[in-house]
């Protein structure tokens, strides 16, 4: 895998990659277009048999990272198609240990929304009862994934389990778990603004300006709400 992704990297990128992301650990300077290409065919020449050969692999890459391009190519391997028979609570020891230990939203958000999310399909009554755990748990980025795990759900979305996850977070201070709450808002008001705005109106007192401004801001472009509660 490192071999692939130095054949595309350009060094001159990397510096700034890294000011961007405000990242200790260094880039390679691969775009994301081109690490997924670089997964893409060192995934297709090396398929793993099985769900401890899988996360063997990908928990290697992660902890034996020496740039952050190996990360991605950890959490693209997770979400390959040849594995997603796996995406079941046997997999969530992995990804948790993968959201605490980045610790970032580049890596965080992706597994939430995309890997717990698939969890949460198949196994919806376990995985509920830990989505409302971890919205509780002292690690803020195991709460903004509980906030964030539904985000794709659209008309599927659990509104229970939505307000229960926020609820824990609803008056932080914590910028990364504001914008997750506005974010979480936000793309279920293309499914329900309405919903959303008196989800808002009924929680005004509590939610932070950040959180409101970015629950309502399609519904505010829309013409559907003229201020924010």
């Amino acid at each position: 895998m490192r071999l692939a992704l130095t054949r595309r990297a350009d060094p001159t990128k990397a510096p700034k990659m890294q000011d961007y992301m405000k990242s200790t650990m260094p880039y390679l300077g691969v775009t994301a277009p081109e690490v997924r290409l670089a997964c893409r065919e060192v995934f297709a020449r090396h398929p793993l048999t099985g769900f401890a050969a899988w996360r063997d692999t990908v928990l290697a890459l992660w902890r034996e990272a020496t740039h952050r391009e190996l990360r991605y190519a950890a959490i693209e391997l997770t979400g390959d198609r040849r594995y997603r028979e796996l995406q079941t609570m046997q997999a969530l020891a992995m990804y948790e240990e993968m959201i605490v230990t980045g610790a970032w939203w580049d890596y965080v958000d992706t597994i939430a929304s995309h890997r717990l999310g698939a969890i949460l399909r198949r196994e919806p009554a376990r995985m509920k009862a830990t989505m409302r755990a971890w919205s509780r748990s002292p690690d803020l980025w195991k709460r903004r994934s509980a906030i964030l795990c539904q985000l794709g759900f659209k008309h599927e979305t659990d509104l229970v389990l939505l307000y229960d996850c926020i609820e824990p977070s609803v008056d932080s201070a914590e910028f990364f778990l504001k914008k997750a709450i506005g974010w979480a808002l936000r793309q279920y008001a293309w499914t329900d603004p309405d919903e959303v705005t008196r989800y808002v109106r009924a929680q005004r007192d509590v939610l932070s300006p950040l959180s409101k401004r970015e629950a309502l801001k399609n519904v505010l472009r829309s013409g559907r709400v003229r201020t924010i509660p």
